[in-house]
């Protein structure tokens, strides 16, 4: 049987104006952890100082995920799945 895991439609604006659109894919169906973890990835690539709140990252489905996928929530807590305007 497959956990279910909560998906968080995000669109932030990065430093140069552009508009980063992402998912942040969790075990927890929490909005506030959920941007939590958002500004942790942001941070980790040099976006800290980048606005997220409720009106920029909201609940959007709960769906199964790829084992790969499963194991790195259950170890960092989130998955980031980068959509549109994220570099690598």
């Amino acid at each position: 049987m497959s956990m279910n895991f909560h998906v968080f439609d995000t669109y932030v604006k990065a430093k140069d104006g552009h508009t980063m659109h992402f998912d942040i894919i969790t075990d927890k169906s929490n909005t506030e952890r959920a941007i939590s973890f958002a500004k942790e990835w942001l941070k980790s690539i040099g976006e800290e100082s980048t606005k997220v709140t409720t009106e920029e990252c909201e609940f959007c489905h709960t769906q199964s995920v790829p084992e790969d996928m499963e194991i790195e929530i259950m170890t960092n807590g989130y998955f980031i799945s980068k959509m549109e305007g994220c570099s690598e």
